[in-house]
């Protein structure tokens, strides 16, 4: 004949099946999932010829779609990443397309190399910093630092480095996406003028 089972062992069994159960219950949360934003209408923007962009570069640590942060107060050197927020793609690529965006809205038109247009100059972006830095627990802002080189075949027209500062709302993941998507519409308009400076042949 079977021992009955010992009360206490009993008891522990059905602790770790209800354990087991409570496990398999939970899920994992999933991230918020940030862009820069729908575009937002603007005017007084220059028109520019055709141009080309290549592939954007960005350090290692910056081409994937996490949500970085410093903490100036503590250590700047030391770039962190949110835990449960994300953007839906690298901030470089992220800023690429808005900077199509808005040689469209200007008229103009933003082609991939890839595309192999000839007589069309070519953008080359370099993405240097996009983070929210914290100079304190309670104040931050979003911080864009980009640079741009025009190459006409294999002479450069021009390189210039960008920077914009904005402080961001709230002192969390939201309001540091908030002021990198005006930080970056800031260096972007920045740049369309510079670009209308070059001689830029249509």
């Amino acid at each position: 004949m079977k021992q009955p089972i010992p009360r206490a062992a009993a008891c522990v069994l059905l602790l770790c099946c209800a354990m087991l159960a409570a496990c398999a219950g939970l899920k994992k949360p999933e991230s918020d999932m940030f862009d820069l934003g729908l575009p937002r209408p603007a005017t007084g923007m220059p028109a520019l010829p055709p141009l080309a962009l290549a592939d954007v570069q960005a350090p290692e640590w910056l081409d994937t779609p996490a949500i970085y942060y410093r903490l100036a107060y503590a250590s700047e050197l030391q770039p962190r990443r949110y835990a449960n927020s994300r953007w839906s793609m690298p901030p470089a690529q992220l800023f690429a397309q808005r900077l199509k965006a808005r040689i469209g809205q200007a008229g103009g038109a933003l082609l991939a190399a890839s595309d192999g247009a000839v007589g069309v100059p070519v953008l080359r972006l370099e993405a240097d910093e996009f983070s929210q830095v914290f100079d304190s627990p309670e104040h931050s802002a979003g911080l864009v630092v980009m640079r741009l080189s025009v190459l006409d075949g294999r002479r450069l027209l021009g390189q210039r480095n960008f920077m914009r500062r904005v402080p961001a709302p709230t002192a969390n993941a939201a309001g540091g996406v908030a002021a990198l998507a005006q930080a970056s519409d800031a260096v972007i308009g920045d740049m369309l003028q510079w670009l209308a400076s070059l001689p830029i042949k249509p």
